[in-house]
């Protein structure tokens, strides 16, 4: 039998494989055998003594996890290291303890809770302190100490009561010991002498992170729960160099010109005023406009592919939402009412309904698939310190879909539903990244269901040449799901479209058909968007285009800027002849230079600027300027008319028909 020299975690000592030896898989998809209690990094060692040594963390099954972290039979093994993509998430963790650290050099008083890395860096949330943005620039430079000091991060195992005396005074950490962890044993992670109770992983010293800065502060929720203690949240971020650091702040700023909230209020586009609400938008008519153009062409592709459009109401008695299992799944996130004695809930999602539409009638195996399409308002009561914009709200719009197929279908039915996604995000120029979503901790069904369904979408994955990613536990809890998540014009990724193969309400609602055999058979039912919600979705857009949008979405296409009063009346001819084809056209008619309307019209993100002046009243011709100042003389109406009927039609993101100047 082979020798494995086991490391990390365990002692140095060769330990002969047996009968208790557990099998993992590598990501090329070859198996290797390793004793059980095996850690990643003894997987590590035993592919390779340099991949060894060089071992920061690792995955298994999908999930990020500290390199002592003891893998199973079956898992899928990934090892990371500092040239792998999941590093930086392994430093920014580092860098929140090298915050917390500096925090409590400087403040002994204050109280640490937790600290994860995010996509964009990391925060710790803190208390007994009081911090503000004018604090950020002393603890930066105490990091910057900790930093060059290049400390150890070391792992130490401590018993669950030692932890628990540590924390004597600490409510939130004590908290955690007491819900969360289940083992006898946590773990810290040590530098210079300061702690923190964290499971990791980290790397190996605070030298590593090459440059970190703080960002800002703001007020947080223990837990997210508005019900909860208010807390103080400090962001930063971290790299593994200088010259990143100073990258993503570039792009950072330039997301804060993007920032969708801004060009929101300075297009008249959306608002979320106080007296309304917090996370309950509402859409100014030019924003309406934008809206409707992509309800459009949602609608338009689903009637193509043989969708029939249904409506349901906005609130259901519970009793439906017992039935689908969003209840006792959502019920903590629904809005409830009370009506003459009876719960009602505001509808998180519009699939139950769906399903009753389907259960109103008899169907024959001929019959399927059925397809239903709605632009379904649902609402869900997020923590209001969650909400954000238009990519957090409480009432938003789903393009939704529900097919109900039979399970010779699921196939064709989900390449076609990924056809149509995919014809969005080359319409809108978009990049897009492909996951898919594993069952999670809370769900409905079998065992078997949601192996099969899994592996059904990964099939279909495979087959079709995506590049994905799989989401462990990120699942919806009724079935699996792949996601899209779409990433716009600074790099960042949002949450999408979305596909998602549902075995369990079909049985919960007792969904049949009648097969070929004349007996009753259960349909599997497909849950599918286009765009996610429209609210998400239009945020993403606003912030790709930077509000300039192409000119089938813009809320108005064109502005016609006389020279002078006399060429008014010609100016207002040739914006109906725009309006009869179709067009939102206006007249700038203010007392101004032309200088000064087309700067405006710049700044107004118009897609289409139209000058005439006496030259072109008396041809019957327009001079032609762009977003891009770009601009064409001498051009006949009926011309340009035709330009825009193209541009709009084909919904092209840059236009073709203007000249440099």
């Amino acid at each position: 039998m082979p020798l494995v020299r086991l490391r990390g975690g365990m002692s140095e000592t060769d330990v002969e494989a047996d009968d208790a030896a557990v099998t993992v898989v590598l990501p090329d998809g070859s198996e290797l055998d390793v004793p059980a209690g095996a850690t990643v990094e003894d997987v590590a060692y035993e592919i390779g003594p340099g991949l060894g040594r060089d071992t920061v963390a690792g995955k298994i099954d999908g999930e990020l996890v500290e390199k002592h972290a003891a893998v199973h039979d079956g898992a899928q093994i990934e090892i990371v290291t500092d040239q792998s993509d999941e590093y930086l998430t392994v430093l920014r963790h580092s860098a929140a303890h090298v915050f917390a650290q500096a925090l409590q050099r400087l403040h002994s008083e204050a109280t640490l809770t937790i600290g994860p890395p995010t996509d964009e860096g990391f925060y710790y949330d803190v208390t007994d302190v009081d911090l503000d943005e004018d604090d950020l620039d002393a603890i930066e430079a105490e990091m910057d100490e900790i930093i060059a000091a290049d400390y150890d991060i070391e792992r130490v195992v401590r018993s669950r009561e030692e932890a628990k005396a540590i924390y004597a005074d600490n409510e939130y950490k004590r908290q955690i010991l007491e819900e969360e962890a289940d083992d006898e044993e946590v773990t810290f992670y040590v530098q210079d002498g300061w702690q923190d109770l964290c499971q990791g992983p980290h790397v190996d010293s605070t030298g590593e992170i090459g440059a970190a800065t703080l960002l800002e502060v703001s007020a947080a929720y223990w837990r997210g729960d508005e019900d909860n203690d208010t807390l103080t949240r400090v962001y930063g971020t971290a790299f593994a160099s200088e010259s990143d650091l100073e990258e993503h702040l570039e792009m950072r700023e330039q997301a804060k010109e993007r920032d969708h909230r801004k060009i929101g209020q300075e297009m008249n586009l959306f608002s979320i005023p106080t007296v309304t609400g917090p996370g309950l938008p509402l859409y100014h008519p030019p924003g309406k406009t934008v809206l409707r153009e992509l309800s459009d062409f949602a609608n338009e592709l689903n009637r193509d592919h043989g969708y029939e459009e249904v409506e349901t109401p906005h609130v259901f008695r519970t009793e439906l939402w017992k039935k689908s299992g969003h209840y006792e799944n959502y019920k903590d996130d629904m809005f409830l009412l009370d009506v003459n004695d009876e719960e009602y809930g505001l509808k998180p999602m519009n699939c139950p309904g769906h399903a009753t539409i389907f259960d109103q009638q008899s169907w024959s195996y001929r019959d399927l698939p059925q397809r239903y399409f709605e632009n379904g308002k649902v609402y869900r009561k997020e923590q209001r310190g969650e909400l954000s914009g238009l990519s957090r709200v409480w009432s938003f719009t789903i393009d939704d879909g529900h097919l109900f197929v039979r399970p010779d279908q699921i196939r064709q039915e989900i390449e076609s539903v990924i056809e149509m996604i995919f014809e969005v995000v080359e319409t809108l120029d978009l990049e897009v990244e492909v996951a898919l979503a594993t069952r999670p901790d809370k769900s409905v069904g079998g065992d078997e269901i949601w192996e099969s369904a899994e592996e059904q979408l990964r099939d279909v994955l495979e087959s079709g040449g995506y590049d994905y990613d799989v989401e462990p536990g990120d699942g919806a809890f009724y079935g699996p799901k792949i996601d899209f998540g779409f990433e716009d014009a600074l790099g960042r990724v949002w949450d999408g479209p979305t596909v998602q193969l549902d075995f369990n309400m079909p049985e919960r609602f007792d969904l049949t058909y009648t097969g070929e055999d004349n007996e009753e058979h259960q349909p599997v039912m497909i849950h599918r968007a286009l765009y996610g919600s429209y609210e998400r979705f239009f945020m993403v857009l606003i912030e790709h285009f930077d509000g300039d949008f192409p000119l089938w979405l813009a809320p108005k296409q064109v502005r016609i800027l006389p020279v002078s009063d006399e060429t008014l009346g010609y100016a207002h001819r040739v914006k109906n002849d725009l309006e009869d084809a179709g067009f939102r056209v206006e007249v700038e008619d203010r007392d101004w230079t032309v200088g000064r309307k087309i700067r405006a019209g710049h700044d107004d993100r118009l897609p289409y600027m139209v000058v005439v002046g006496d030259d072109e009243a008396e041809a019957g011709t327009v001079s032609v300027r762009d977003r891009f100042e770009n601009q064409r003389g001498d051009v006949d109406v009926d011309t340009f008319v035709d330009h825009l009927t193209d541009e709009r039609d084909e919904k092209r993101t840059r236009p073709d028909f203007v000249d440099a100047a």
